[in-house]
């Protein structure tokens, strides 16, 4: 559908209410909508959105983004909120990545290329994050009626985390490494409230509001930080 000089993806799915997404990188605007609902309804709720859409996308190309890493030294890259400088060690030692004052030094056999090199830090941030996650779901669990079964750390371009609500499993983007754990921790609360309420209505909210008062400000920091650039 276009709109506007828009271009608006729209998906139909079973459903009950219409969603409007604006979504970075590039602030493509998809709308889901239940699948009895017509085109031209769909097209006059659009309508009724424009001005909001183009706010948003405006918001997402001026958001700050990250300059292409190469994996070199002096590099800056991002753990929990802070800036490091990526320092690089060729050793004939197994991989490993040390974190070290105002550093992030990386051992690498001579010759790692920057893939390989990406994927060794990337390997680093999962593992950090596995061993933080437990424990705030564990926290949670004893304040929000829920229990969650499993959880999954992965790349994802457009959200910081998911719900999988019939597996009670839930899953974070592998950035949130480089985020301030308070921005991890609101994450895992609102995936877990999905598994009390599927959509983001007022009884949603309601619960944020109630166990994470402070979650906009949280959300609103999640969505000024840079964006990665290569995801």
């Amino acid at each position: 559908m276009q709109l506007a000089n828009i271009d608006i993806e729209l998906v139909k799915k079973r459903i009950r209410n219409l969603h409007l997404s604006v979504l970075p990188p590039d602030g493509k605007v998809r709308i889901a909508a239940p699948m009895h609902i017509s085109e031209d309804t769909i097209r006059l709720y659009a309508i009724s959105k424009l001005s909001w859409i183009r706010q948003q996308q405006q918001k997402i190309r001026n958001q700050e983004r990250e300059s292409p890493r190469e994996f070199l030294n002096k590099e800056t890259h991002y753990f929990q909120g802070r800036k490091y400088l990526l320092r690089i060690f060729e050793v004939y030692e197994p991989a490993r990545v040390i974190l070290n004052n105002k550093h992030l030094d990386l051992y690498v056999k001579p010759n790692t290329d920057t893939l390989q090199r990406q994927y060794i830090l990337h390997q680093w941030y999962r593992n950090e994050m596995k061993e933080l996650i437990p424990a705030y779901i564990q926290k949670w669990e004893k304040i929000i009626p829920v229990k969650v079964n499993d959880f999954g750390i992965k790349r994802m371009k457009t959200k910081w985390g998911t719900c999988n609500i019939e597996a009670k499993r839930i899953w974070l983007n592998l950035e949130l490494a480089k985020k301030p754990l308070h921005c991890l921790e609101y994450v895992i609360v609102h995936e877990m409230i999905h598994l009390l309420e599927r959509r983001h209505n007022d009884r949603f909210t309601g619960y944020l509001n109630k166990w994470i008062p402070q979650w906009k400000s949280y959300r609103d920091e999640l969505s000024s930080l840079p964006l990665i650039y290569d995801l």
